[in-house]
């Protein structure tokens, strides 16, 4: 029986998110914007959601995990970009875009970040259940 995530590890996740997906908008793109910040966190606590499952083969969750980042990132750019006009990021100049907003080159970005994310979810895993007494 699987165990059950509790609220603090996926808001534990979600800040470690936040966190790593700013500083990866910082490192290549020299700045971020705040809503980056959320979209990391979602991803960082989907991410988590995902690696819960150990009898999925690693490749499998990380193209989940891809898939899911890339609609989180369609949702917030129509939001962010399309409806409020902060142009944050702009994907037009990039091959096979949809609306600018997604494309598949960082489609694949994503399902490549995804292993060591996807490590990284499973060693704070392990860490918060030695905390419970409960094998992960």
């Amino acid at each position: 029986m699987a165990r059950r995530i509790p609220l603090y590890e996926y808001l534990y996740l979600f800040l470690v998110g936040g966190l790593l997906y700013s500083l990866l908008e910082i490192l290549f793109r020299g700045h971020t914007h705040w809503t980056m910040t959320l979209l990391g966190g979602l991803s960082g606590m989907v991410l988590y959601w995902i690696s819960a499952d150990r009898a999925c083969p690693i490749f499998f969750q990380a193209l989940a995990g891809a898939m899911l980042i890339t609609a989180l990132e369609m949702v917030t750019g129509v939001f962010a970009n399309l409806i409020f006009g902060w142009m944050v990021w702009d994907y037009s100049g990039m091959p096979l875009h949809l609306f600018g907003q997604i494309c598949l080159p960082f489609t694949l970005l994503w399902m490549l970040l995804s292993f060591p994310a996807l490590w990284l979810c499973r060693k704070i895993r392990t860490r918060f259940a030695l905390g419970t007494g409960i094998i992960p």
